[in-house]
C-alpha cells in the first residue's frame, strides 16, 4: 500500500484544499496520504471525512512541528495523533497566533529594505487562521521582487537573512512529549536537510520514533545512509514527498515519494481506526 506521508493543505502553507489533495492522491495511485500540515490540526476532519467517498484510502491524523536546535531548524512530524486533544489544540491554536505576529515582523523588516510588500498582500496567499514564510514568498514574487520562492528564502526569508525574524517553537523534547500524549508516533522530518547530522542522534536520544528517510529533497545517498542507522537504532522507516501543491522543476513529484505502510507495522495496525 502506497504511502506519501508528508503532504500539506492550504490550511498551513499548501495550495491545495484537502478535497482537492485527496482527489490528486487518488489519480497518482496512492492508497494514502498523511496530512501534515505545520502546526495547525484545522484540516484533519475535513480530510478524513472527505476520503471516505473512496473505497480502499486512508488519510492518516498528522503534523508537522517546526522546532530549533543549536540554530538549526529541525522538523518533527506525528501521526495518527488524536487531533481532539485539548492540549494539542491549545499549543496549535498559540502556534499559528505567533506565526501571524512573526509575519508581520517579517513585513516591518522587508519593507525597512524597501520592499513595498503589505499583510494584505500576503493574505491573498494564506488563509484559514494561518500565514508562514511561503505565503510571503509568494507575495514577493508577486511584486516582482524574486522570480521563485527559493529565491526569496535564499535573499530575505531564511535564518539569518535580512527579513527573517524569530517566533516561537517548543523545544525538541517538548514537542515529541506532546506527540506522544496525544497518541501519535514521533518522527524526525527530512534530516538530510540538516547540516549539524549530531542534531539526528539527539533526537534519537530524545525518543523519537522514527526517521524520514525517503524526501524528495534527499540524495540517493542520504535515504541509503538514513535507512541503515534507522535500521540500526530500530527505529521505523518513513518517507513521503512533502507536497505543497506548486510544480518542482516543471515536475509534480507527488505520487513520486511514498512508503509501504504494510512494512511498518507500528502504523499498519492502526489504519483501521482513522
Amino acid at each position: 500500500m502506497k504511502f506519501d506521508l508528508h503532504v500539506h493543505t492550504y490550511y498551513s502553507d499548501g495550495i491545495l484544499s484537502p478535497a482537492e489533495l485527496i482527489d490528486l492522491a487518488v489519480k497518482q495511485n496512492l492508497q494514502g496520504i498523511a496530512i501534515t500540515d505545520h502546526d495547525t490540526i484545522l484540516g484533519l476532519n475535513e480530510a478524513i471525512v472527505y476520503s471516505k467517498k473512496y473505497d480502499n484510502f486512508k488519510v492518516i491524523p498528522g503534523i508537522e512541528f517546526g522546532s530549533v536546535y543549536e540554530d538549526e531548524e529541525v522538523h518533527i512530524l506525528g501521526y495518527f495523533i488524536d487531533y481532539n486533544d485539548e492540549e494539542l489544540i491549545s499549543v496549535t491554536k498559540n502556534l499559528r497566533h505567533d506565526r501571524i505576529n512573526r509575519a508581520i515582523k517579517m513585513i516591518n523588516n522587508l519593507n525597512r529594505l524597501d520592499i513595498d510588500v503589505t499583510i494584505d498582500d500576503v493574505r491573498k496567499h494564506s488563509g484559514n487562521d494561518y500565514i508562514g514564510r511561503p505565503h510571503i514568498a509568494r507575495a514577493l514574487i508577486d511584486k516582482g521582487y524574486v522570480g521563485s520562492i527559493e529565491e526569496s528564502f535564499e535573499k530575505y526569508l531564511n535564518r539569518g537573512k535580512p527579513g527573517y525574524a524569530e517566533r516561537f517553537h517548543l523545544s525538541i523534547e517538548d514537542t515529541i512529549s506532546l506527540i506522544k500524549k496525544s497518541g501519535g508516533i514521533a518522527i524526525l522530518a527530512h534530516p538530510g536537510l540538516i547540516k549539524n547530522k549530531s542534531i539526528v542522534e539527539y533526537t534519537i536520544s530524545k525518543g523519537i520514533q522514527g526517521i524520514e528517510c525517503i524526501h524528495s529533497k534527499h540524495t540517493a545517498e542520504d535515504t541509503d545512509y538514513f535507512i541503515k542507522l534507522a535500521k540500526k537504532k530500530n527505529l521505523i522507516v518513513t518517507g513521503g514527498s512533502d507536497y505543497h501543491g506548486d510544480l518542482v522543476r516543471g515536475e509534480l513529484i507527488f505520487g513520486k515519494y511514498f512508503i509501504n505502510i504494510e512494512e511498518i507495522p507500528e502504523m499498519r495496525g492502526r489504519l483501521y481506526n482513522v
